[in-house]
């Protein structure tokens, strides 16, 4: 398992959880000090319910009662949300099913084509998260900056500071799977065959064989008395 599938493996399923996280949090607008009068009471909304609590410590919050009387950016934001966690929970699985380690999956070209798709479904989650985060936000800051808005105004919540963290954790580890899965295509891995134990006897009896030619081809150093007659 190489590292580069790792680091894409932690930074898409640490991105998953935090877009949960984001998700189910009620903080994703608060009311601002500037423009409130009573300074020790606030209130904080989310996508599914709007909370009130003071400084006392006690807190009150109600859900959204009908979708129909939720404004339009709400009901965006939810959806893109909730396609942003669905596509990152297929995506860890596909991811998990694409690593090297793992016995699922088939062969290993099966897996890198799995690993591969784990990678486009961790961007298209980073990109449907990043694009909610900041619609809500832009729609925060719009009547932030507005002199002629009367109401009350809110400022960033926590869960728009992690959902982002979140979708960028998604588009890195998404990233890194479509690039880890180019890097090994490659470098190919190379192939040996075993010819078996080579045995030290028969070594030995080349070499003497062998030796034994070169003294028999050799030049005789004794010589018989008649080739001096």
């Amino acid at each position: 398992m190489s590292g580069a599938q790792i680091s894409a493996l932690v930074c898409g399923v640490g991105g998953f959880g935090a877009l949960v996280a984001a998700t189910t949090s009620n903080e994703w607008k608060v009311t601002t000090r500037a423009s409130s009068v009573i300074t020790a009471t606030w209130v904080y909304q989310g996508l599914w319910m709007n909370c009130a609590g003071n400084a006392l410590g006690s807190f009150h919050c109600r859900p959204h009662f009908t979708i129909f009387r939720v404004e339009g950016y709400i009901q965006a934001c939810r959806g893109l949300m909730i396609a942003a966690v669905s596509l990152g929970f297929f995506g860890s699985i596909f991811a998990l099913f694409g690593m090297k380690c793992t016995k699922v999956g088939g062969s290993d070209k099966a897996k890198a084509k799995l690993a591969c798709l784990a990678g486009i479904v961790f961007i298209l989650s980073g990109l449907c998260s990043m694009t909610g985060c900041s619609l809500y936000a832009n729609k925060i800051t719009t009547e932030f900056f507005d002199p002629l808005f009367m109401e009350q105004k809110y400022e960033l919540g926590a869960a728009l500071f992690i959902g982002w963290a979140g979708a960028s954790l998604c588009i890195i580890g998404g990233v890194i799977f479509c690039f880890s899965i180019s890097d090994n295509n490659k470098s190919p891995r190379m192939g040996y065959t075993y010819n078996g134990p080579t045995s030290v006897t028969s070594s030995r009896t080349k070499y003497h064989g062998g030796e034994g030619d070169f003294k028999s081809t050799g030049p005789s150093k004794q010589f018989d008395k008649n080739a001096y007659v």
